[in-house]
């Protein structure tokens, strides 16, 4: 899987993801707007430092960062230093504001987001076979055949006992303990402020019985055979994932001002433009906070410094009314 998606012909080292499927980030400016929104609270909880850290973890084309930067006003956006991590090739007509590097600037004060970035993060699959001795699944890159290999190692088996246990035979684990590692890494770069995950994801209640590995290639579902040729994507496991605090995508941006109402008609007649930019806003504010959508995703968020721990209560509680 780490050679499928991040190999020298890895599928994120040849494609841009906007090619193959339709983030949060690419929806709707809003979605830049509300990081922007809450790369402001973060400011505002540090005190205002003299110099901002914005990275966006996997980064594909640079979207999410040209959209906080345009979004920010002028008294944060001159002090943000954003930063773009990501394997691929830096595009062409990027804005120079915009830092490109393989992996995240360290010490720095700010917001880490990492839009759909865990769930690439390369993971091994377990089954339980017919005495329910739990064993790695090996498949075979050209055709994607499996078979049963060897029993998982120690470390992986107390992950699996930890956070998906009762796998009866027959029934198949993701085990995160990579995903626990790689995210402890990504937010322990920030010496002060806050890092989100966002994901599909699942808790210890909710574990699906075969797992959710698969691949997807051009907005197309297709079986998850490592060949390069796909995406390879598996929700994540976010209870697991140290110590993060987790709100419905829907809340999170309803709190930073993403509302799907739809404008008064009485607009319709004194501002018709107006009316007609605000009910294709009111659009795509839905689409990203749809229960049954992009809404579903979770963001499982990690304090880095006391100044910030009371913010993913914030982003969890109702909106104040007005």
């Amino acid at each position: 899987m780490a050679g499928a998606l991040y190999g020298p012909d890895g599928f994120f080292v040849r494609e841009r993801p906007a090619a193959h499927f339709r983030t949060s980030v690419h929806v709707s400016p809003l979605y830049a707007q509300a990081v922007a929104e809450l790369l402001c609270r973060v400011d505002a909880a540090l005190g205002r430092p003299a110099e901002l850290t914005f990275t966006d973890m996997a980064a594909g084309g640079g979207e999410l960062c040209e959209g906080v930067l345009a979004a920010l006003p002028p008294g944060v956006a001159g002090r943000v230093r954003a930063h773009a991590v990501e394997l691929a090739p830096r595009p062409a007509g990027l804005s120079p504001q915009v830092t490109w590097a393989a992996e995240p600037p360290r010490g720095g004060q700010g917001l880490l987001f990492a839009n759909e970035w865990l769930d690439n993060v390369p993971l091994d699959v377990a089954e339980a076979d017919g005495t329910g001795t739990l064993r790695y699944v090996e498949v075979r890159v050209p055709d994607g055949a499996e078979r049963l290999g060897p029993p998982v190692r120690p470390a992986d088996a107390r992950w699996l006992h930890r956070w998906w246990p009762h796998l009866p035979p027959g029934a198949r684990a993701e085990i995160g303990l990579p995903r626990d590692e790689a995210w402890a890494a990504a937010a322990g770069s920030l010496s002060a402020g806050l890092a989100v995950a966002v994901d599909y994801a699942h808790t210890r209640d909710t574990r699906p019985p075969y797992g959710t590995l698969t691949g997807y290639r051009a907005g197309r579902q297709v079986p998850p055979v490592p060949d390069g040729s796909c995406d390879l994507t598996a929700h994540v496991a976010a209870d697991s994932l140290p110590g993060a605090v987790h709100v419905p995508q829907r809340k999170a941006l309803t709190a930073l001002g993403v509302s799907g109402s739809r404008p008064p008609l009485s607009l319709a007649s004194s501002d018709p433009a107006g009316y007609v930019r605000r009910l294709a806003a009111a659009g795509e504010a839905s689409a990203l906070t749809s229960a049954d959508g992009l809404g579903a995703f979770t963001w499982s968020l990690t304090p880095r410094s006391p100044a910030c721990a009371p913010l993913p209560a914030t982003l969890a509680a109702p909106p104040s009314p007005g």
